[in-house]
């Protein structure tokens, strides 16, 4: 006997799919954008919606429950991880005085991924708010040559790096969701 999950989907379309197109959230307002800013925004926003699929309809033990040990990873630790990273990207832009980190420690972000709602809450708050603020500091820069912050870092770069992390963890996000309750999709 196996304490393994049966995998599974929503989706009746496609097979492999998360969801079936007519349900899926990404994508829905037709063709894809024109523009390298707007097509960047896109990839952006469809990433950090298949994490937030990736966490639904999961209590909070679930979503705290690790990988693999030794690692720390959990999909609450992905969503606060994330948290932190968009603060620190915010950092790349600016002149000023860096923002102290969210969790404070490092791998905080992960070992403080506890399985209470209050955390969870919290989690997904720090996610939206860091999005939305580095979100706007980045609306400041529509240049996308345009070097900022300190280290002079071009938009673009900083965007597709966003989009680079965003997927990344959205990787990590697919096998963690499978390991918790068998579910599979893109």
């Amino acid at each position: 006997m196996s304490d393994r999950p049966e995998r599974w989907t929503k989706a009746t379309v496609y097979p492999d799919m998360w969801t079936d197109p007519d349900d899926d959230p990404r994508n829905s307002e037709g063709s894809s954008p024109d523009g390298e800013l707007p097509t960047l925004q896109d990839f952006l926003a469809n990433y950090r919606i298949t994490l937030r699929m990736k966490c639904e309809g999961l209590d909070p033990e679930q979503l705290a429950r690790r990988s693999v040990p030794p690692s720390t990873m959990s999909l609450l630790g992905l969503v606060r991880h994330l948290a932190e990273v968009e603060r620190d990207w915010r950092n790349w832009i600016t002149d000023g005085d860096p923002l102290p980190k969210l969790y404070g420690a490092r791998d905080a972000d992960f070992d403080g991924a506890v399985a209470e709602q209050s955390v969870v809450d919290a989690a997904f708050a720090d996610l939206e708010r860091e999005q939305a603020a580095t979100d706007a500091a980045l609306a400041a820069h529509p240049d996308l040559g345009a070097r900022v912050g300190r280290e002079k870092i071009a938009v673009r770069e900083l965007l597709v790096h966003r989009i680079e992390e965003y997927a990344r963890h959205c990787g990590h996000a697919d096998l963690l969701r499978e390991c918790v309750d068998g579910r599979v999709g893109q």
